[in-house]
């Protein structure tokens, strides 16, 4: 992208900040005025008076440390599935021919709908929450890793060649290169899916976690909890994909060069 076409830092700020405001106002006018029901639609003040509960009895950080961890574990595991698996395919036509069926007749079925099975193979434990969320984010990142390897330039990878670049240093230099920013689109969107997976893998016979406190508050009608649980799962998932977008920027410094 042309220097010259991005927004200032400032007026992106001032964007996001008139977007967050409206949203913010829209939902307080929406609460107190009785447009809805306070029950249904809790005002800003109850959900941060729910805050300050959750903090006063140290519950909060237990639930957010919980699902934080089950959420790198998750991804972490699919994301290394799918990279390979992914280069695999997307380098090798026999491989994608091969592997393609199988993953097309999976990628359709809900993480949901796996939960019976991830309870039968792995109990209640950890292991079938963290299966679930890896379940959940391998395909997002495979696709991408597949997109990134089938859109590298033949014309590079035979540039490099007749240079006399080993067949490594191709691999490494100009086709993983070429594919990197498909990867980081891939986890990102993995990483959202994660979020997204987070609260039904958490309906596993939880007693922590942002999942669980959505859940709980739903059977005390807690309205309050529900949307404060729903904030922190956004508001982690938004430090995450900024998180990858750093990295990104870091990996791909060539590009902006």
């Amino acid at each position: 992208m042309n220097k010259a076409n991005r927004s200032p830092a400032w007026e992106s700020a001032f964007l996001a900040a008139i977007s967050i405001g409206s949203a913010l106002l829209l939902w307080w006018v929406l609460s107190v005025s009785g447009a809805v029901d306070a029950v249904l639609l809790p005002p800003p003040g109850s959900v941060l008076a729910a805050l300050w509960e959750t903090l006063r009895d140290g519950s909060l950080w237990i639930h957010i440390g919980t699902s934080m961890l089950r959420v790198v574990k998750g991804f972490a595991l699919g994301f290394v599935i799918a990279v390979p698996v992914g280069i695999l395919m997307g380098s090798s036509l026999a491989a994608f021919r091969l592997i393609n069926p199988l993953m097309e007749f999976l990628r359709p079925v809900p993480p949901i709908a796996i939960i019976p099975l991830a309870i039968l193979w792995f109990g209640i434990g950890e292991v079938s929450k963290v299966f679930i969320i890896a379940y959940g984010s391998f395909f997002p990142v495979l696709v991408n890793t597949i997109a990134g390897f089938s859109e590298v330039q033949p014309v590079l990878v035979r540039a490099a060649r007749t240079l006399g670049a080993s067949p490594v240093r191709i691999f490494t230099d100009v086709v993983l290169r070429s594919a990197l920013p498909f990867i980081i689109v891939g986890a990102r969107l993995g990483m959202s899916m994660a979020f997204i997976v987070l609260v039904a893998a958490e309906l596993i016979a939880s007693s922590e976690g942002l999942g669980y406190l959505i859940n709980d508050a739903r059977y005390n009608f807690r309205t309050d909890r529900v949307f404060l649980g729903m904030i922190l799962i956004g508001l982690l998932g938004l430090a995450l994909n900024r998180l990858l977008v750093l990295i990104e920027k870091r990996l791909l410094r060539w590009r902006q060069a």
